[in-house]
């Protein structure tokens, strides 16, 4: 039998909002609603814990600035950890840490742990919209403000010469090729988008933690009208992640040994079986393929392998879904049918979108279902541009060994074609998008192609050429005459009697 002071389990979760859409509440800052959800996690676990907790991980806060905010949290709590960390910035940094802290309770190397996250960018934005610097409120000073983002953040060089430095910019970019791998034209992969997202917004609705608990019909989502406005195409505003959320999550993890002992009931436990992740080159135009997700394929093979499952075992599967694309993905490379609601929390456009926690959320949401029903569930962290990716599975029953992860990254080489800058040519469009402004129409688009000898051609438009390639999926495949000044392009279509063959 597995020594129970080695087996990793979660005893305590909670999460909470302040405000919702439409009704903010009265400013707080995130380490204000990080201590009441880690008090709410150490109430839901049932023991008296502060002062045995020795490893603190918090999540990178995004709206405020904090130099110690794991020390922050301890002083409140009467905390005195031998282990503290914050992230940079990253979605997937909730499962990989739980990944982390499963690893190290079954080495022995931690006993009781916490994991917190949150976010008050609405507050943040209302205060400085009103003109009020949030210090004047009280918020904390170490150092404070908002915290930076370098061009670095933004993406690649490359990326930065061809505009591609935005997720709503990015993220269409692999969705519409992966339409058009799957045979889906545009109309299609919006159907299919709107009909998940729609699902998700029925959890959403259920859950006290939502931003906006308001359920939406797949026609709501997919019509184009009012403010529900085409951002990027074929990515309308109500699948896009909302981060303007003030909203915080905590997850008690210890060993099963110090579950028992303080008394924390057995249908109360949920085991930490392990995962694991890989990270993608950062420059999304030195990978190969924009329509697979190759370190999420990584990822969910060791993840499975080592736990010995398969993807029809999981009772409950939540998937980051910061755009339609990223459930997809999860659904398509599990090989799961198309019609699975990947999500019991309620997704970035619905719940919320606290920027790198919302996992933890999908943690919170996870366990409070598991303990209802279900055995086994995988939660699903995605962090860049598609750059990194974690799963972790947990259980209402223990692994036959215990703890069987690899929190370690497997880092992925570069796979992408030779570049071609200030090509003048055919390519064949290898995947393209529009950026709509707000008067509806088509005001800068974004093109990656293939020379007829193989190299990679990326950049940009004006409107001009937004308006070709608006098309989205359906323009995928097709070849067009590019030229390319600095990574700014001119597109024009062309007709071909006989079109060459391109590798893709």
């Amino acid at each position: 039998m597995t020594d129970p002071t080695r087996v990793p389990v979660v005893i305590g979760v909670g999460d909470l909002r302040s405000g919702r859409a439409g009704a903010p509440a009265d400013p707080r800052e995130p380490l204000d609603l990080i201590h009441e959800a880690t008090l709410a996690a150490i109430a839901d676990s049932g023991a008296d814990l502060a002062t045995r907790i020795d490893t603190i991980h918090a999540i990178k806060t995004a709206s405020w600035n904090y130099d110690d905010l794991p020390g922050l949290l301890a002083e409140r709590l009467g905390a005195t950890p031998e282990h503290t960390s914050t992230t940079p910035i990253g979605g997937h940094w909730p499962a990989a840490l739980l990944d982390r802290i499963g690893h190290d309770i079954a080495a022995g190397t931690s006993t009781v742990a916490l994991l917190v996250g949150g976010e008050a960018q609405a507050s943040a934005t209302n205060s400085y919209k009103a003109g009020t610097d949030p210090v004047t409120l009280g918020w904390t000073t170490a150092p404070g403000g908002p915290a930076p983002i370098s061009n670095k953040d933004l993406g690649s060089p490359a990326m930065q010469r061809a505009g591609m430095i935005v997720p709503t910019r990015v993220y269409p970019l692999f969705e519409n090729r992966l339409s058009h791998d799957l045979g889906h034209s545009r109309e299609k992969s919006l159907d299919w988008s709107a009909t998940l997202y729609a699902a998700f917004s029925e959890f959403a609705a259920e859950n006290p933690a939502s931003w906006n608990p308001e359920r939406r019909t797949a026609d709501d989502i997919r019509t184009i009208a009012g403010k529900n406005r085409l951002v990027t195409d074929p990515y309308p505003l109500m699948v896009n992640a909302m981060p303007f959320v003030d909203q915080a999550a905590a997850v008690v993890v210890t060993s099963l040994a110090v579950a028992r002992e303080f008394g924390v009931p057995d249908d109360h436990l949920l085991y930490v079986w392990g995962g694991a992740g890989a990270t993608e080159p950062s420059d999304v135009l030195a990978r190969g393929d924009f329509g697979r997700s190759a370190a999420l394929d990584d990822a969910l093979r060791r993840t499975l392998s080592a736990s010995d499952l398969r993807p029809g075992d999981f009772d409950i599967i939540d998937a980051y879904s910061c755009f339609p694309v990223v459930p997809k993905l999860l659904i398509e490379q599990l090989g799961l049918p198309r019609d699975t609601v990947p999500s019991v929390t309620g997704g970035h456009s619905f719940f919320g979108g606290p920027l790198n926690s919302y996992t933890l959320h999908s943690v919170v949401s996870v366990a409070k279902r598991l303990r209802q029903d279900g055995e086994l569930a995988l939660v699903h962290g995605n962090g860049g541009y598609l750059t990194y990716q974690h799963v972790v599975v947990l259980g209402c029953a223990p692994h036959t060994d215990g703890y069987v992860g690899d929190p370690e990254h497997v880092l992925l080489e570069p796979s992408a074609p030779e570049t071609a800058t200030d090509y003048s040519g055919e390519v064949q469009i290898v995947t393209a998008t529009a950026e709509f402004g707000r008067d509806g129409n088509p005001s800068i688009g974004f093109l990656v192609g293939l020379t007829p000898d193989g190299r990679r051609v990326s950049g940009q438009t004006d409107a001009t050429g937004a308006a070709v390639l608006a098309a989205g999926a359906d323009i995928v495949g097709e070849t067009v005459h590019v030229t390319d000044d600095g990574g700014i392009l001119t597109v024009t279509r062309i007709e071909h009697l006989c079109p060459e063959e391109y590798r893709s």
